[in-house]
């Protein structure tokens, strides 16, 4: 949320549907290993696009990412891009992310993988 911060996203294969509701730890030797959760979610506008020139805007309602983002390829990258926050009223210059995966989480996410397993 503060327009000062750039994030790098890099474009993955296609995942199915069901993937952007799972929440659970991803066995070691396996692709993705560790834990997983679902740090926001909400919809999304798309404003402008120039995929040539390697540049997409878009607006995001999430739940904790709101209002107007980039983004914008990296120089020689295929799938390197950089997420950037735009100014507008929800820019906040003093926002920090705060780590979601706690030890209680984590905790709570290995109750959920073993209780499946006895089922």
């Amino acid at each position: 949320m503060n327009p000062k911060d750039k994030r790098l996203a890099v474009m993955v294969d296609d995942h199915p549907l069901e993937y952007g509701i799972f929440e659970g730890i991803i066995p070691e030797g396996h692709y993705g290993a560790g834990p997983v959760i679902i740090w926001d979610s909400g919809t999304y506008d798309s404003v402008k696009q120039d995929i040539i020139k390697g540049k997409i805007e878009f607006y995001l309602r999430g739940k904790k990412l709101k209002g107007l983002f980039v983004l914008t390829r990296m120089k020689g990258k295929e799938k390197e891009w950089l997420f950037i926050k735009k100014n507008d009223e929800y820019s906040d210059g003093n926002f920090e992310i705060r780590p979601e995966l706690t030890e209680e989480r984590r905790r709570l996410l290995q109750e959920k993988i073993q209780s499946c397993h006895m089922t």
